[in-house]
């Protein structure tokens, strides 16, 4: 996909890892970490770390990289060819998603991008993660976490080095920034605890809209798509489907224990966002609930 020049005043982004935060961004608070993982790769039970994780201790990340200095968007963004890549994903990102909720009436916040590699995040308002979080969407903070080590696994899992499967993950993390802004995350929160039952439903529901959302967003930029672009999303989204993880770790295939969907069911939701162009047609994964 080819992702045009951006502003670094147009976006957020920090740096963490190992010591804790290089550059102050946004404070919340809260316990919620919605995450997009292929723990497959890391060895682990991929159903324990895939989804929710609600038992993360709160803390504050300490600010600052032991020099006294910060780092600036610039810095950030120059230090590696995956962080530029995904501060020109986050810049666009602002702006399809920023206009779309100007036409919707609804006031709009950018998320914070930060990024890490093979170490250890804290963050302002979930608590701390390790390298085998995966990239998650932090909500109290508004934080969207990538370690970009992840990518060289998701390479490997997808069999695709192509970008736009790197673009697919901070595109769906975004769309989780989506439903928090939108009040949808608070909703689905709320029914869960209603019912117990349906919590794992609703969370694949949650799941499918972000993939849809990562679609939405890269039909509304369809002059930037490449020629194998869609095989590489696609792919990316089998890769990490809860069926083809659970076959992989040599698990006995439960649906019931689904939190992000089906392979079909994920790659059917990113098409749809891309053949739609239009975000309402991601509601049809709430219909009914």
């Amino acid at each position: 996909m080819r992702l045009g020049p951006y502003d670094s005043s147009d976006i957020d982004v920090r740096s963490s890892g190992g010591g804790g935060m290089r550059r102050a961004g946004g404070i919340g608070c809260g316990t919620l970490v919605i995450a997009l993982v292929g723990a497959l790769v890391f060895g682990l039970d991929p159903m324990q770390t895939i989804g929710v994780i609600d038992s993360v201790q709160q803390q504050t990340a300490p600010v600052g990289n032991g020099t006294g200095q910060d780092m600036s968007e610039d810095e950030v963004c120059a230090s590696s060819a995956y962080a530029n890549e995904a501060c020109a994903a986050l810049a666009s990102l602002n702006a399809t998603w920023e206009a779309t909720f100007e036409r919707n009436g609804i006031p709009f916040e950018r998320p914070v991008l930060d990024l890490y590699r093979d170490g250890r995040v804290t963050t302002r308002g979930c608590g701390s993660a390790s390298s085998a979080a995966g990239p998650f969407y932090c909500p109290a903070d508004k934080g969207i976490y990538i370690d970009t080590s992840f990518y060289d696994q998701l390479a490997q899992m997808s069999g695709t080095g192509g970008d736009f499967a790197r673009l697919y993950v901070i595109a769906h993390e975004y769309g989780h920034h989506v439903q928090n802004l939108t009040g949808r995350a608070r909703e689905v929160r709320a029914a869960q605890q209603r019912n117990p039952g349906a919590a794992n439903r609703l969370q694949v529901a949650m799941e499918l809209q972000a993939d849809c959302y990562a679609g939405m967003w890269a039909g509304k930029n369809r002059e930037r798509i490449e020629r194998g672009d869609l095989e590489e999303g696609l792919a990316a989204a089998s890769a990490i489907g809860d069926d083809t993880l659970q076959r992989g770790a040599g698990q006995r295939i439960n649906p019931e224990s689904f939190t992000h969907g089906t392979s079909r069911q994920r790659m059917a939701a990113l098409r749809r966002g891309l053949e739609s162009r239009d975000d309402s047609a991601c509601e049809v994964f709430f219909e009914g609930s």
